[in-house]
């Protein structure tokens, strides 16, 4: 469909009126046309057979689950998170022997390894590469680049997304508060709006932030959207290695579980992250109470001390998902965590977001037709 000037609220509304009055159905597993040209655009960019982008998720989005995700159809992502290069290295080189489709590789950008991981890229010849966390200056696109990946960045706000598109993004990530881990303040509905119909004609931009089914992945990629993001999905699949306890807090959590982190002082600029309440969202409270302190006792820096806030979400993270602490560790989710119902193999999500996706069409186009 290319009528790009369909009102929004008839997208959202529209389908459900079909299904309720009408009672249409659309149940082919084989994709149709209209799917076919919708999704060309990222299938395309991100060089797969659905632009379906499993987002890295540090301790979680290892070598398996990667490979698992880009051999199923969609795009994996191997997160870097603070690992030692040469752990890094080992990972990449380990997920290219599991698959030999393409992923890309989530530096963050407000890692304490962050420099390092930088530095390995022109070795590495990696066909994509995410900036994530905070967001890149342009020499470190340029890197990025310059050997030879396809870049795509992060974007929270319209200034950023404009930033990233003047510093040579080669695609976005419309991320909206809805999402989980580091977030911006901003909910993926207005960024829709600002950002994706802004400039979506001008490079590709997958929407993410609590998106969990086809059905709105279909009327995201009809509002323009070259694909999606996901990231609490995929820790629900069987693929994924987190400890039981993380994936239990998650089946028995609701989306309002699901709260992000306050900045106490604009003193200590901290991004703000988003996972289920439990003590240690409480701990990193106090975490800020403390380095604000020793910032004002002339102690620390404040470079030091958000160096210090990303080490304690990594090392909170893993002890949820690693060691199955699921009081004091993080539990690092998005508000569509309220949707999750049952562990499946990441072939069965794949399967579902895409039939549920194109069936979705057709209940669209059966509701503009006489």
């Amino acid at each position: 469909m290319k009528n790009a000037e369909l009102n929004v609220y008839l997208f959202f509304v529209s389908a459900g009126i079909a299904r309720h009055i009408y009672g249409i159905t659309w149940r082919n597993m084989e994709t149709s046309k209209s799917f076919k040209r919708l999704i060309h655009r990222g299938s395309e960019f991100l060089n797969c057979q659905y632009p379906i982008i499993c987002g890295a998720m540090t301790w979680i989005s290892e070598p398996k689950l990667v490979s698992a995700v880009s051999n199923n159809g969609g795009f994996g992502c191997l997160a870097a998170g603070n690992a030692p290069v040469d752990i890094l290295v080992k990972n990449i080189e380990e997920t290219r022997s599991l698959t030999d489709k393409p992923f890309g590789v989530n530096l963050i950008t407000i890692a304490p390894s962050y420099r390092e991981h930088l530095a390995m890229l022109k070795d590495q010849q990696l066909p994509y590469v995410i900036f994530a966390g905070s967001f890149p200056r342009d020499k470190e696109i340029a890197i990025a680049k310059a050997s030879g990946a396809k870049v795509l960045c992060f974007a929270s706000t319209q200034s950023i997304a404009e930033r990233m598109i003047r510093y040579g993004a080669d695609a976005l990530i419309l991320e909206g508060s809805e999402a989980g881990g580091h977030i911006g303040h901003v909910a993926t509905t207005v960024l829709i709006q600002q950002v994706l119909f802004e400039f979506g004609h001008r490079l590709p931009i997958f929407v993410a932030g609590g998106i969990g089914t086809g059905k709105f992945i279909a009327h995201a990629m009809l509002m323009g959207a070259a694909g999606v993001q996901l990231g609490t999905r995929f820790v629900m699949t069987k693929e994924c290695n987190v400890h039981p306890n993380f994936k239990k807090a998650f089946m028995r959590a609701n989306a309002r579980d699901a709260v992000a982190t306050p900045q106490y002082d604009s003193k200590l600029p901290v991004v703000a992250v988003r996972a289920l309440k439990n003590k240690g969202m409480e701990n990193f409270g106090h975490l800020q109470l403390k380095l604000l302190q020793e910032m004002g006792e002339g102690k620390i820096g404040r470079v030091q001390a958000q160096e210090e806030v990303e080490k304690y979400w990594i090392g909170a993270l893993r002890r949820a998902a690693i060691d199955g602490d699921i009081e004091g560790g993080s539990l690092m989710t998005g508000q569509c965590v309220g949707l999750l119902k049952k562990e499946v193999t990441i072939k069965e999500l794949i399967t579902e977001l895409i039939t549920d996706a194109d069936n979705e069409l057709g209940v669209m186009k059966a509701f503009f037709e006489d």
